[in-house]
């Protein structure tokens, strides 16, 4: 079993995956905050509210998934942490050598790039409420699921 551990999320580690979503500091508003994405023609964009029940460390990852023509934001809501697991690709698939698990304070957003393999939204602590912002067009085509042959889990930093 691979265990990886935890560590805080920088905008210079995360950079390979997405854009992290922070507040505008002393500016009151900041555009272009993120690379929104639709490859798809017939896609529309979906804005949703999703609530994202807490995990327990250790936490075991069963899968991984991304979505190929989608940029994909989650913006907290209500939310004390939560976890960000990311991995790049190759051959089309994830490369675990390159797989990182992130603790974001429930005051930061973040958007995975088009393509990006990530772990399904999970909280730390307690439950968290999220809003998503995504481009589907009800195929399968909106995500790709991949069950993981190595077992692999999620430890405190």
């Amino acid at each position: 079993m691979l265990s990886l551990p935890l560590t805080p999320i920088t905008r210079e580690a995360f950079a390979p995956f997405g854009q992290l979503l922070d507040t505008p500091g002393d500016q009151s508003r900041v555009d272009q905050v993120a690379r929104l994405h639709n490859a798809r023609p017939r896609a529309l964009a979906n804005m949703a509210v999703t609530r994202a029940l807490p995990a327990a460390l250790p936490f075991r990852v069963r899968a991984l998934e991304r979505h190929p023509f989608s940029s994909q934001a989650f913006i907290p809501l209500d939310v004390a942490r939560y976890l960000v697991l990311v991995a790049p690709g190759k051959d089309d698939a994830p490369d675990l050598a390159g797989l990182r698990a992130f603790a974001v304070p429930g005051t930061i957003g973040i958007n995975y790039t088009a393509g990006t393999w990530h772990h399904g939204l999970t909280a730390l602590d307690a439950p968290g409420v999220f809003t998503l912002f995504d481009f589907e067009d009800g195929t399968a085509g909106d995500v790709d699921i991949r069950p993981l042959e190595v077992a692999i889990q999620i430890i405190a930093g």
